[in-house]
């Protein structure tokens, strides 16, 4: 039997005996009232009118061109993705618990396949309502924390790595809470997927991409991450990618502090990296021209930092989740970021096929005929670019010896850094536009392309930080008057006042973030980080238009010709 082979068939091992390890931990413990039923075949049943949600999903082919790939390439891209395929299961049992059985519960095609595109009964984009008959409200904390504990438990709890990044909070026996690490419980399944990566670095050409494949196997088994994301930022002739591991903390809604397990695989598109790689350089220049006060933009980003389109291969675990990511940063570590900056990779045939099956749509619906031709692919592919590197500015660390500022804001972090990152990625589009750097007469068309964009993103309701980011400029910029709506329900851009209303909700989160003042953000975020009747009206119009929410992925081996 040849390695592949015999990886597969230990995963496949694997996933039976997690689904009957008596002394597994809570994670593969039934989630919900309906989980504990679901060893009656065809138990579990949708919530009356739930149907009517399960077509919200465009189904896109996920295809690049491997023409021109060696056969080594080509066996190495299986490879990494059966690796991605162990990150789907663990990220099942980090957002819901052990998937078959729950599946196999479901008598009906369209409710399971809505299931699996949720990772659990919940819909995503829908302020993770349930949508299965019986099933309780999701728990804020999914599978890191036991469904019962409270925040004020955890407060007072003295335990080991208490807002670690990768252990899970469990309760012993006498009910006291400790944490177990990542690489203890998923020790099983985490050794596959080291596996399959270090048979993958033996076919890689490029040296800097074994050492990662390597170091990033160590990583999983390990759960030390930096090491690996040092190398991942070294290496930069690479045509084929992988990012994969626990890696964003959005699943975890109470503190934001568990990270989720994922995987992207990829393929580099050359031509258009090269278009991007010129604007990494002025990050620096950024940094200084931030509208705030110099302490809260005292830290440098590192300038290591590079821009680079993708075709996206795979998606597995929490990026493949409800909504599709379309563009990433990465890594998260402060340490990583300051030392080395951060890598922007945008993943062009998943925006494409957004921008056309979502975003066009929208437009033709709800922005005024005179500025539909403001909305344009170039535009949504920069202003989601220029979000990515908007991370990289600001602040990690508050000014106000309150630790970081994602310790700081606590499960506020990531909605108010994903706001940060909508807004000022837009201003950095209108001062490079100001420095003669982008063309000026392009810039109403990231105007327009923002509106638009914010009413797509607005679809997938304010249950995740991106959720509530949407929201919260959304209801800034209306209240200062940025667009205005007409009787017909359009919406035009007023150019001066949407330049004005950027560069002051960019002002705001930048302090709060710098300040780390909790309250504050909160207070923020409850007032504006909602769904208003108003706004409900148009996103009403958009659903019985048919119009998707976002995409379905039909992607693996089979639909790559591998």
């Amino acid at each position: 039997m040849n390695k592949p082979a015999m990886a597969l068939t230990l995963l496949m091992m694997v996933v039976g005996l997690a689904a009957c390890d008596t002394n597994a931990p809570d994670a593969a413990a039934p989630a919900t009232e309906a989980d504990a039923t679901a060893g009656s075949p065809a138990s579990l049943v949708a919530v009356a009118g739930a149907e009517q949600r399960f077509g919200i999903y465009a189904p896109v082919s996920l295809t690049a061109d491997l023409s021109g790939l060696s056969d080594e390439q080509r066996r190495m891209i299986g490879l990494l993705i059966e690796a991605s395929e162990v990150m789907d299961r663990l990220f099942w049992l980090q957002a819901y618990g052990e998937p078959q059985p729950f599946l196999d519960a479901i008598a009906d095609a369209d409710t399971r396949a809505f299931a699996v595109i949720n990772y659990g009964p919940w819909d995503r984009l829908d302020g993770d309502k349930p949508f299965i008959a019986g099933v309780e409200e999701k728990s804020p904390g999914a599978q890191f924390y036991p469904a019962d504990m409270t925040r004020e438990e955890f407060a007072a709890a003295d335990i080991k790595d208490k807002d670690g990044l990768y252990s899970l909070v469990r309760r012993d026996d006498d009910g006291k809470l400790y944490t177990v690490p990542y690489h203890e419980t998923y020790a099983t399944e985490l050794a596959v997927a080291a596996g399959l990566l270090r048979q993958a670095a033996e076919l890689a050409s490029d040296p800097g991409f074994a050492n990662y494949l390597r170091l990033r196997a160590d990583a999983l088994v390990s759960d030390n991450y930096q090491p690996s994301d040092m190398a991942w930022l070294d290496m930069k002739n690479n045509e084929i990618d992988v990012v994969i591991g626990a890696i964003e903390t959005y699943e975890d809604q109470l503190f934001g502090y568990r990270a989720a397990y994922e995987s992207y695989v990829l393929l580099k598109d050359l031509q258009w990296s090269e278009r991007l790689q010129r604007y990494a350089a002025f990050l620096p220049q950024l940094q200084r021209a931030l509208p705030v006060d110099a302490a809260y933009k005292k830290e440098s980003p590192g300038t290591d930092s590079d821009l680079n389109a993708y075709e996206v291969l795979y998606y597995a675990g929490h990026s493949n989740a409800g909504s599709k990511t379309i563009a990433i940063n990465l890594p998260n570590d402060e340490q990583v970021q300051l030392a080395k900056g951060t890598r922007r990779l945008q993943l062009k045939n998943a925006m494409r096929a957004k921008f056309d099956e979502i975003l066009v749509p929208i437009a033709e619906t709800l922005i005024v005929p005179e500025q539909r031709d403001n909305v344009t692919f170039n535009a949504f592919f920069s202003n989601t670019m220029f979000h990515e590197v908007a991370h990289g500015l600001g602040i990690k660390n508050t000014i106000t010896d309150n630790g970081t500022v994602r310790a700081a804001l606590q499960e506020l972090a990531s909605p108010m850094e994903e706001g940060k990152a909508d807004v000022l990625g837009l201003w950095m589009i209108t001062w490079l536009t100001e420095q003669g750097e982008l063309p000026e007469e392009q810039l109403m068309d990231h105007y327009v392309t923002f509106l638009a964009g914010i009413f797509r993103s607005s679809r997938f309701g304010a249950s995740s930080a991106h959720g509530r980011a949407n929201m919260m400029r959304f209801n800034f910029f209306d209240e200062v008057g940025a667009f205005e709506r007409n009787e017909e329900g359009q919406y035009q851009v007023n150019f001066e006042t949407m330049q004005q209303a950027v560069e002051a909700l960019s002002r705001r989160i930048l302090v709060l973030q710098g300040d780390g003042d909790y309250a504050a953000t909160k207070a923020l975020m409850d007032d504006m980080g909602v769904v208003r009747p108003n706004l409900q009206v148009d996103l009403d119009r958009l659903n019985s238009q048919g119009i998707p929410v976002d995409i379905e992925f039909k992607q693996g081996k089979s639909t790559l010709g591998l």
